[in-house]
């Protein structure tokens, strides 16, 4: 499982385990899944979907960042 947290300048929204996450990077979307390279990436206008014990879940962002590193995803977004 990864540890996944989403924040934005208003609030935190979301912070908890998800089995994936796939983020719309400036040159494509990818995916992150468990024992990912430690990463850092700009983000563009897109959808965020992570997969979570109770199903799916979109965002729609409005470009941000994001960073791996041993199991956490961070992600700093504009909704």
């Amino acid at each position: 499982m990864l540890k996944l947290r989403i924040v934005s300048p208003e609030k935190v929204v979301y912070d908890g385990e998800v089995e994936s996450v796939t983020v719309p990077g400036t040159l494509g979307s990818f995916e992150i899944l468990n024992n990912h390279a430690p990463i850092i990436s700009s983000l563009a206008d897109g959808k965020v979907v992570y997969a979570t014990r109770q199903g799916v879940q979109t965002l729609d962002i409005h470009g941000g960042f994001v960073e791996v590193k041993q199991n956490e995803v961070s992600l700093c977004v504009e909704v």
